[in-house]
């Protein structure tokens, strides 16, 4: 299988949990901060200086770009136990994207000048962050790669599929665990609102998927892998 038949995994922010607790011993001294935001609240802001590593203890974020046109594109969703900004950390750069809350989240903040002393005492942990980076560039060719290539219609498949791979279920296993706009939809699909709005309601209609106020809860998950081009 062509990467271009991969989905974005949307998993480059892989779980910090437990590379954290192998190196608390080495920030233990360390006076790490807790935040704690509200849903719309930004964290950092796309083109500022990156002052450390975000480490997400409860919650959800997202992760979008400003383009050319002003408009927001949403390039990653992220979740408890995932870290964000350390691609600016590591390159020494400004944040490539803004980071804001989708609801009420904790987050612990981590320096950057302990992080990097923390990065060179563990071998395991930098490789880790090599492995990251790695697949942060895989994805991001897949996700050009699609974008320039699928069907809106497909694109839309793929984003409701992203979605559950983020963030599960609720309960009853069908309803996605997760409440975006039907403008955060259509900045994560890379479409006009309108066209996300006319394309759920499609989805609806041929019963892959129920709308429930701003929830959706998915029918027919192998037709939604066929509507996505995409293996089961």
């Amino acid at each position: 299988m062509t990467s271009s038949q991969q989905p974005p995994s949307n998993n480059t922010q892989k779980k910090f949990s437990s590379l954290f607790e192998q190196t608390k011993n080495l920030i233990k001294n360390a006076d790490l901060e807790h935040s704690f935001f509200k849903k719309g609240e930004t964290v950092f802001r796309e083109g500022t200086t990156a002052l450390g590593l975000y480490c997400i203890q409860s919650g959800k974020f997202k992760l979008s770009i400003t383009g050319d046109d002003g408009k927001e594109k949403i390039i990653h969703l992220v979740k408890e136990g995932d870290i964000m900004g350390y691609r600016a950390l590591l390159s020494d750069s400004l944040y490539n994207a803004s980071a804001v809350a989708l609801e009420s989240c904790e987050l612990i903040f981590i320096p950057k000048d302990i992080f990097i002393e923390v990065l060179k005492a563990n071998s395991q942990l930098s490789f880790e962050m090599m492995k990251l980076l790695a697949d942060d560039l895989k994805d991001a060719e897949v996700q050009m790669t699609h974008l320039a290539q699928k069907p809106v219609r497909e694109r839309m498949a793929e984003a409701i599929l992203i979605m559950k791979d983020t963030y599960d279920f609720e309960s009853d296993q069908q309803t996605l665990n997760v409440t975006l706009s039907r403008e955060e939809i259509a900045n994560l699909v890379g479409t006009a609102t309108e066209t996300a709005i006319r394309l759920l309601s499609e989805f609806r209609n041929d019963r892959m998927i129920e709308l429930v106020g701003k929830k959706i809860k998915i029918l027919d998950l192998p037709r939604l892998y066929k509507t996505a081009n995409l293996p089961d």
